[in-house]
C-alpha cells in the first residue's frame, strides 16, 4: 500500500514548509495537498514556489490536489461556490476557471491526480446537472492532460455522486475512461462501504480514508467510528492494489495534530492483511 496523507487536516491553517516536514517525518510517502485559498493560495506565485521547493527537496511526492470548492479565501459566501455542475453557464464557467488556476500548479510542481467533486453536499439529482458536468470535464480534462495531470470524481454525500449515480454519469456521458478517488467515510453514510466498493472497483485510481459515527461526515480517524475496516481493508487491497491510500481526517480539538497516531493506522492496516493471509 502506499501511505499518503491529505492536508485537509490543516486546511485552517497556512501550508508551509514546517508542516509538510511534520508529514515527511511522520513517514508518509505521498501528498494531497487541499485547494482552499487560506490554507494553499494557489494564485499566489510566491506560495506556490515555496511548496514547489520543498516537494522538489524531499523524498515526499506530490500526489495529488484536491480541486478548490470556493474561490472565497474564507470559503463562507455562497457565491463563492465552486461546482462543475452548475446548470447557469457563467457561474459553471467561473468554477471551471477556478480549477484551472489550481491545475496550473502542475507546471511548478508535477502532480498525478486532481481529485473534484460532481455538485455540492446534499445537491439533488437532476439530469440537467450531468449534462453541465459533462461540459465541464469536456474542457477542464483537456486542460489537465496537457498538463499530465487527470481529473477523478469522488464519491460524496449528494444525489449525483454515490457509488451508483457515478456509475450512471458515466453511461450518460459516455466518459467510460473517466475514473474515481474512492471516499470510505462518504460510501459509509450512503449506505455500506462494501457495496460502494463492489459498484466502483473497476474505476479507483485514489483512495480518500476516514471514519465516522454514520450520520454526519465528521472525518474521524479510522477505527474510531463505524467502518468495517477488518472486511474493507481486504477487500481495498485486492480491488485497488495500485492506488495511494490517503488518510483525509481532521481533528475536531484542532488543539494539536498527533501525525505519528495517524500513521500508526498504516501498521494496523498492515495487521489486518498480515492476519487475513495467515
Amino acid at each position: 500500500m502506499q501511505k499518503a496523507f491529505s492536508t485537509y487536516l490543516f486546511r485552517e491553517s497556512v501550508l508551509g514548509v514546517h508542516l509538510l516536514d511534520q508529514v515527511a517525518r511522520a513517514g508518509f510517502e505521498w501528498i494531497e495537498v487541499y485547494c482552499s485559498r487560506q490554507h494553499f493560495d494557489y494564485t499566489n506565485p510566491g506560495h506556490v514556489r515555496e511548496i514547489a521547493e520543498w516537494f522538489a527537496d524531499s523524498p515526499v511526492k506530490l500526489h495529488s490536489l484536491h480541486s478548490p470548492l470556493s474561490h472565497d479565501p474564507e470559503g463562507t459566501s455562497h457565491h463563492s461556490v465552486v461546482s462543475i455542475a452548475f446548470v447557469e453557464k457563467q457561474r459553471r464557467q467561473d468554477s471551471m476557471d477556478e480549477i484551472k488556476r489550481a491545475l496550473e500548479v502542475a507546471e511548478s510542481v508535477p502532480f498525478r491526480y486532481l481529485v473534484t467533486h460532481l455538485g455540492v453536499p446534499g445537491e439533488e439529482y437532476d439530469l440537467r446537472k450531468f449534462d453541465a458536468a459533462l461540459t465541464s470535464l469536456e474542457h477542464l480534462r483537456l486542460f489537465a492532460s496537457q498538463r499530465g495531470v487527470e481529473i477523478l470524481l469522488e464519491n460524496i454525500p449528494n444525489e449525483l455522486s454515490t457509488p451508483g449515480r457515478l456509475l450512471e454519469f458515466f453511461q450518460h456521458t459516455h466518459l467510460r475512461d473517466l475514473r474515481v478517488c474512492f471516499d470510505s467515510g462518504h460510501a459509509q453514510l450512503d449506505g455500506n462501504v462494501r457495496e460502494a466498493l463492489a459498484k466502483l472497483e473497476n474505476s479507483i485510481a485514489a483512495v480518500h480514508l476516514h471514519d465516522n459515527g454514520g450520520t454526519a461526515d465528521d472525518h474521524r480517524l479510522p477505527f474510531e467510528g463505524i467502518l468495517p475496516w477488518k472486511d474493507f481493508i481486504p477487500n481495498l487491497a485486492r480491488t485497488a492494489p495500485e492506488a495511494a491510500w490517503l488518510l483525509e481526517f481532521r481533528d475536531a480539538e484542532r488543539t494539536h495534530y498527533d501525525l505519528d497516531k495517524a500513521a500508526g493506522v498504516f501498521a494496523r492496516f498492515e495487521r489486518i492483511l498480515e492476519e487475513r493471509e495467515a
